[in-house]
């Protein structure tokens, strides 16, 4: 089946000029409940140490082109364990939904091409069931880290199995330049995600879901447009298509929080946005709603991937922002630290000046009393550049007080 392409046209931005213009002086929209059905209290797996995670990307775990796809997967989860004990840490953050697919065998998504080579071919064995059994004999706490929307972008993956969601059902996705999403305008398509994390939770002994920092893709142009229309005139309302996109975003996100929760109370759901706040409106994720308002995430990640001289915008500065956001009882603030960048010219050089910039950081976090941070990502272990700074961080972490 084709999948279906919605593609700005001139009628549709004039339509869209004119739907905003006619409305703006309305806005209104139907009231929605925003506090949780389910009554969470973490008394089981909340974190009373600090959080010392480190990310795992799906790159990292792709064994599509070992021979013996079992054996190599197992020792590469050894060796990635064995440094991040070594290492300080206690926690994986493991990226297990990339692509509207799956590393674990789910009823909704099909299997995905970093194990198996191929989509929606069964490699024979339960990676994640592998990975969280690893994580408990080491005492390493566990969040699966998933993509939500994102179907492919470019040629990644190549080829879509027969079992895919988004192939058996064209109208709960979308193709937006050269990638494939799940629509956010879509009920279906927020409760197969919500589904995923629960079936998660429900199959699986993880203390945490994290959605990460996509959501609607930046210069997503007008493919919504008669979602947007639809919207409105069923609903009797005016609103900025701003706001139907955040709606749907936060419906989302709503939906995933009470999915987690009803499976087990005491799992974590949080989201790993992008640092600068400004940049996280571009694709219409509220983080403002989800720290301030109950029913939407325990703990919030941001990306602070920014050096302490960064020209553009300073760590220090950043971390201020976040800060004097309003947070509902018992959110939880991690930050997330760019290990990739350290060594590098990243961040107009200013990387190069010290080795040392990740260590102070982390110093500032303990400082301003936070519940702790989240290393992107694990192979700045072993890269050349990274080498000096992470080994700072693994010095700090293995000899200073807080453990």
């Amino acid at each position: 089946m084709k999948i279906k392409r919605f593609l700005p046209t001139i009628l549709s931005a004039v339509m869209l000029v004119a739907a905003i213009g006619i409305r703006a002086a309305v806005h209104s929209e139907p009231k929605e409940t925003l506090q949780p059905t389910v009554k969470v209290s973490h008394t089981n797996k909340e974190m009373t140490e600090e959080m010392r995670g480190v990310w795992l990307t799906y790159m990292t775990l792709d064994v599509e082109n070992e021979a013996d796809k079992q054996t190599a997967f197992g020792k590469k989860i050894d060796a990635v364990i064995k440094d991040v004990k070594a290492g300080g840490f206690n926690t994986l953050i493991v990226q297990v939904r990339p692509f509207c697919d799956a590393i674990y065998p789910s009823k909704y998504f099909p299997w995905s091409h970093i194990i198996s080579g191929e989509q929606g071919v069964d490699p024979g064995f339960d990676p994640l069931k592998m990975i969280v059994e690893k994580c408990r004999k080491n005492k390493l706490y566990i969040h699966a880290w998933v993509n939500p929307y994102r179907v492919s972008t470019g040629k990644t993956p190549d080829k879509l199995s027969r079992d895919n969601p988004c192939l058996n059902d064209e109208s709960i996705v979308s193709e937006i330049g050269e990638g494939i999403y799940l629509n956010p305008a879509s009920e279906k398509a927020q409760k197969l995600i919500a589904d995923g994390v629960k079936e998660l939770v429900e199959n699986y002994d993880i203390d945490g879901v994290q959605f990460d920092d996509y959501f609607y893709p930046e210069d997503c142009g007008n493919f919504d447009l008669d979602d947007y229309e639809t919207y409105q005139e069923q609903n009797n309302v005016s609103i900025r298509i701003e706001e139907f996109r955040k709606r749907n975003v936060n419906n989302m996100v709503k939906a995933a929080y009470q999915a987690a929760h009803s499976a087990d109370e005491n799992t974590l759901f949080g989201i790993s946005p992008q640092g600068n706040l400004s940049n996280n409106d571009m694709l219409y994720a509220d983080v403002r709603t989800w720290c301030a308002e109950d029913g939407y995430i325990d703990y919030i990640c941001p990306q602070l991937y920014y050096s302490l001289d960064n020209p553009a915008l300073t760590f220090e500065n950043s971390l201020k922002e976040w800060l004097d956001l309003p947070k509902h009882a018992g959110l939880k603030l991690y930050i997330g630290l760019s290990g990739y960048k350290g060594g590098t010219d990243a961040d107009d050089g200013t990387w190069l000046d010290n080795d040392d910039i990740l260590q102070s950081e982390i110093k500032i976090i303990r400082k301003e009393k936070l519940d702790g941070f989240m290393l992107y990502s694990y192979d700045s272990f072993h890269d050349e550049d990274n080498e000096a700074e992470i080994k700072n961080v693994i010095r700090y972490l293995t000899t200073s007080a807080t453990q």
